[in-house]
């Protein structure tokens, strides 16, 4: 995973770690905990370095949650069971000294911390007393965040800590991260959540890692250039042995230059050949067009929703139209799972009339979804079962837009990652063309790569979407409007994220401070203050603008992806064509008319290349252009 690695991390950094899934990231964190040992080389830590790291596993205790948490600050229940001890000796001079050693360590305090960190994690408040076992398994790693938490250290260890938080905890997350006085090394995916937390970023590449100064749009910056750079240094180089290599060629049979043609042979041998900076990402795919669309898709009149005889939410009403992009936020316990369930028909709209269109097709992703996935069936005969009469090319091709290549497409996916199973997911919603897509926390487990080609994919659906995610970069960039669920309401939140980002840091019960941006995490791309608060007026009319720009997009880049296809296909050809012209036989006098037809062909075909290559560079220009305008 990592070879001749040399990496220095100095004290009160927040260090943010990407790289590609099975990269080594969580190994790098084996490393520090001393639960893997180097076959090579050293790891060293400060003397005395107290280190927390967040535990992946589930705990099914019965100790309440408050306890549990308590349980992170080890040096706590040891001056505990020792003042027990102490106690039960009748050590009174023992027993005096354990109570100084407590009242440092703010012994008094713990109990109010630990319950800061449940209401900061959104527990509710009678949490604290229930025990471990009735939580469920993304709550139970909620408590595990908060016992890591809790525990005094020098070193905080953090694999994709917002993994199962929704967007109100991960701005309380973030807020008290930006505090943590210690060094933090920190795994993660949401790019929006490196920008406000890491102040440098190291990137898993090729064996090596990368030390990158800034927070994670900086490090895309740094990288583009030095891609750029490596890229130019590859095609000098490239032209450099094209070069040698047709003096070889050309000479190697000559007594007078055999020579120098076996020292340019050498010297092609002895080069260090430079990778090309291969940054494609390994998705690519689209949510294809609804055989038919309803408009409206659907309404809900006079709804009241909730569980049981419990009402959560009131008076609903909504219409969702051909092209609507919904984005629901409000605190955490306020219903948005209610209404996705209610929108999706799941039994949670209690009265009330609910509408669906005619041609309504509904595709629906949420974490428990994919417990509902075959585990003994693979990739390809999830989607085979849902169009038996599908070519095997068909689904194979449309499978390696999830990245599932191969011998992988035809796996179980019983012995599947979290996100593997969550692009199975992804791909069986695609594959049935909905024109409604409810997508509750759909990038838990992504990777940074598999976020992207999500957001592009939502981007270019021609469909209405609903969605519910601590993502801010997927909701910026593929939602138009806002719904705000609080207060046993649902109403269009007029404000943008920063403002609804203030709207909880008023509603916060506990007494620590709002959340505030930092000058450096705060900038823009070019590095220069963070704009001035916009209006209400401003933020509809730059929503207006984004989803212009948008809808302009869209063409922009199936043309680009239609030209791509024309070019390969061409390159195909054209290599076809030069391969018919290396036959000796056509040289001869039997072949001299087909010789003439396979050249004609050759010119053509450069020609159609030439002129595909020359618009598919427009159309980028296009692309780029409008990408720049839209930040992504």
């Amino acid at each position: 995973m990592l070879e001749g690695v040399d990496l220095t991390v100095q004290p009160g950094q927040r260090v943010a770690i990407v790289g590609a899934n099975g990269a080594g990231k969580s190994s790098l964190f084996q490393l520090l905990l001393g639960q893997l040992a180097p076959e090579q080389g050293g790891v060293s830590l400060p003397g005395g370095c107290r280190i927390a790291h967040m535990a992946q596993e589930f705990e099914a205790s019965s100790r309440c949650a408050r306890d549990f948490i308590l349980d992170g600050d080890i040096e706590l229940r040891r001056l505990e069971r020792e003042l027990s001890e102490a106690e039960a000796e009748g050590d009174d001079h023992r027993v005096a000294h354990l109570h100084g050693e407590l009242d440092v360590h703010e012994a008094w305090s713990a109990p109010r911390r630990a319950e800061q960190l449940l209401r900061g994690l959104g527990f509710a408040d009678g949490d604290a007393e229930r025990p471990v076992s009735d939580f469920s398994g993304g709550w139970r790693i909620r408590l595990n965040l908060a016992q890591a938490l809790m525990r005094p250290s020098d070193l905080l260890l953090l694999d994709e800590p917002t993994n199962h938080l929704d967007l109100d905890a991960c701005l309380w997350l973030e807020n008290w991260l930006r505090r943590y006085p210690g060094t933090l090394l920190f795994i993660s995916h949401d790019r929006d959540f490196m920008d406000r937390v890491a102040t440098h970023l190291v990137h898993f590449s090729q064996r090596n890692l990368e030390l990158y100064s800034g927070n994670y749009s900086a490090f895309e910056r740094q990288r583009g250039e030095r891609l750029a750079q490596q890229q130019a240094n590859y095609e000098r180089q490239q032209a450099r042995i094209a070069e040698i290599q047709r003096f070889i060629d050309r000479f190697r049979a000559k007594a007078t230059k055999a020579r120098q043609a076996q020292s340019r042979i050498k010297s092609l041998e002895r080069m260090e050949r430079i990778a090309p900076a291969h940054v494609d990402s390994p998705f690519s795919f689209e949510f294809p067009v609804a055989d038919k669309v309803s408009n409206p898709l659907m309404s809900i009149r006079h709804g009241v929703a909730g569980h049981g005889d419990t009402v959560i939410l009131r008076d609903i009403s909504l219409t969702l139209l051909p092209g609507s992009r919904v984005g629901l936020l409000g605190p955490n316990g306020a219903g948005k799972s209610t209404l996705m369930d209610a929108l999706l028909d799941a039994g949670t709209l209690l009265s009330g009339e609910r509408t669906p269109g005619e041609n309504l097709a509904i595709g629906y992703f949420a974490q428990h979804q994919l417990e509902a996935l075959d585990l003994d069936a693979s990739p390809f005969l999830h989607l085979q079962r849902l169009a038996p009469s599908a070519s095997e090319q068909k689904i194979r091709n449309f499978l390696g837009g999830f990245d599932f290549h191969g011998d992988q497409a035809l796996s179980p996916i019983r012995s599947f990652s979290g996100g593997e199973k969550a692009r199975v997911a992804l791909a069986v919603i695609a594959w049935q063309k909905p024109n409604l897509l409810l997508l509750d926390e759909p990038t838990n487990h992504l990777d940074l790569e598999m976020r992207q080609a999500l957001t592009m994919a939502l981007q270019n659906f021609d469909g209405a979407i609903v969605v519910v995610s601590h993502d801010r970069h997927l909701l910026r960039n593929t939602v138009d409007e806002f719904w705000l669920v609080a207060d046993g309401t649902v109403g269009e939140y007029e404000g943008d994220l920063e403002d609804y980002e203030r709207w909880l840091a008023d509603r916060r019960k506990d007494d620590e401070a709002p959340p505030r941006r930092e000058p450096a995490l705060a900038s823009g791309p070019d590095d220069s203050p963070a704009p001035a608060t916009l209006t209400a007026d401003e933020r509809k009319a730059r929503k207006r603008e984004e989803a212009q720009l948008r809808k302009q997009l869209s063409p922009f880049r199936k043309k680009q992806t239609s030209l791509e296809q024309r070019m390969e296909t061409l390159q195909q050809e054209l290599a076809a064509i030069e391969q018919d012209l290396a036959d000796p036989g056509l040289y001869e006098n039997d072949g001299k008319v087909r010789l003439k037809t396979l050249l004609a062909d050759q010119a053509s075909h450069k020609q159609a290349l030439e002129a595909a290559e020359a618009e598919w560079l427009e159309v980028s220009e296009q692309v780029e252009e409008l990408e720049a305008e839209l930040g992504l």
